[in-house]
């Protein structure tokens, strides 16, 4: 995984493992890989792995079973939905719309792009 300067290296790693489960990889009470086969999976620093899935656990998104692993908490993937549509609707589209308007582009150019797509 290549990493970006923009965000803190675990909230990436987070906002992958929300992404393989918005994708299915993962559901409901499936068991996600530990925190040292993450970290070696994307080579960084297991204390870094371990920020990761921390967050997650505190956002409700995985939990701990002691022993056996983190699984994944049963309506994660509703959850990451909803705070994703939230920050999409208040942060990126604002954004978007700022963009648009510097540039000239009408809505009518972004349905014709979507159609296109």
């Amino acid at each position: 995984m290549t990493f970006n300067n923009d965000k803190a290296i675990y909230l990436q790693m987070a906002d992958r493992l929300c992404d393989q489960i918005l994708a299915g990889d993962y559901g409901d009470d499936a068991r996600i890989p530990s925190v040292r086969e993450y970290a070696v999976l994307l080579q960084v620093n297991t204390n870094t792995a371990m920020k990761a899935y921390d967050q997650m656990a505190r956002d409700e998104i995985i939990y701990n079973k002691r022993g056996l692993g983190y699984f994944v908490t049963p309506g994660a993937r509703e959850k990451i939905l909803a705070a994703r549509r939230k920050d999409f609707m208040e942060q990126q589209l604002p954004e978007l719309f700022r963009n648009m308007k510097l540039l000239g582009i009408d809505i009518k150019d972004v349905e014709k792009a979507w159609k296109d797509n």
